[in-house]
């Protein structure tokens, strides 16, 4: 696969050496596989880790795009969408955990596949599987007026950190992870593995309201209160010990049973936060100073609006107006809505 070793020598010179190992990993097993060196069952669990899932029609995959807290550039969703027209059929997928999926992929192209999103910083690592799925904010994070800060940087370093983390790699089941931007919880916190709300203490220091065991499916659970307040240098050493107490003592037997809101409502809230605490006297970072550089909002806007605007109709566009478009807190600066139905979006029109 010459174009193959090609998208990886343009990933390496970026000086991303990890994310080369992964790939060249994942192609060595998918011929391991082909070959019957590796199990079945054991295969599955390493192309999930890397965002390859099997679908119902034989021989295709469905490949899933982590997006830290959904924020993608048009640089990226361009890239995407050339990747859905050469190795799949034009159709994305948006999903309500802000990943985006493209589906009927053959398995031996995954890795070429791979390789060219990281050209563009997109990863496939740890969207599937027993891992710490992608962690996802309020759509309105960093450009609400009700936020009392961005919690951009925050899920991103979250993301970041976690991303390739041994103890993260075979969990019992997934861990969810969503940041709501104000008290409204428009992120939907409570019904995440881990939720957080940011908060500001009585000397104006940041954190969050911390919520832990939260869950849907057949018997679903309000998260609880792990912590009121919870300074944002302790936030990064709190999820790991929370993460590992999960792969210590979480259900490895019974799939249905080995969410942590089962854990928690097993040995009860006093008794978890008891082996979090004991966790996180183990943890190599005690404290970790978010880099509240990375990933915050800021508009760059380059293009001149057009001179001449195009006819409309007054009363759809007003209409449009009170329904799609709200003002950010960026003076004179508006955010959007779009409507993409169930979530599928041509690549024609994702450009």
């Amino acid at each position: 696969m010459q174009s193959f070793r090609t998208e990886l020598e343009l990933v390496n010179h970026s000086g991303k050496a990890l994310v080369e190992k992964d790939i060249i990993e994942l192609d060595k097993k998918i011929r391991e596989f082909r070959e019957g060196k590796i199990h079945e069952e054991k295969f599955r669990s390493l192309r999930l880790a890397r965002g390859v899932y099997g679908q119902r029609q034989q021989g295709v995959q469905m490949i899933r795009i982590k997006l830290p807290f959904g924020k993608i550039s048009t640089k990226q969703l361009r890239r995407i969408a050339a990747i859905s027209d050469e190795y799949s059929n034009g159709n994305l997928h948006l999903t309500t955990r802000q990943d985006i999926q493209i589906h009927h992929v053959s398995l031996d192209k995954t890795p070429e596949l791979w390789a060219k999103l990281e050209q563009d910083e997109i990863t496939l690592r740890e969207a599937c599987g027993n891992t710490v799925r992608n962690v996802t904010a309020s759509a309105e994070a960093g450009i609400d007026p009700n936020e009392l800060f961005d919690v951009s940087p925050y899920a991103h370093a979250v993301f970041s950190y976690f991303l390739r983390k041994p103890f993260g790699q075979e969990l019992g089941r997934k861990i969810k992870i969503a940041f709501s931007n104000n008290e409204k919880d428009t992120a939907v916190t409570y019904i995440h593995d881990l939720g957080f709300i940011p908060k500001l203490n009585a000397k104006k220091q940041r954190g969050f309201k911390v919520l832990v065991g939260g869950g849907l499916g057949a018997q679903p659970f309000v998260a609880q209160t792990a912590h009121d307040f919870l300074h944002e240098d302790y936030l990064i050493p709190f999820v790991e010990a929370v993460v590992r107490v999960f792969d210590r003592h979480g259900e490895r037997v019974s799939r249905h049973k080995a969410r942590l809101k089962y854990l928690i409502n097993k040995i009860g809230i006093e008794a978890f936060m008891n082996l979090v605490k004991e966790e996180e006297n183990a943890v190599l970072n005690k404290v970790y100073a978010i880099d509240k550089t990375q990933s915050e909002t800021i508009l760059q806007f380059k293009n001149k609006l057009p001179s001449v605007s195009p006819a409309i109709d007054e009363f759809k566009y007003n209409q449009w107006l009170r329904t799609n478009t709200f003002a950010q807190k960026q003076n004179g600066y508006f955010g959007v809505y779009i409507k993409v139905l169930l979530g599928n979006i041509s690549s024609a029109n994702a450009r």
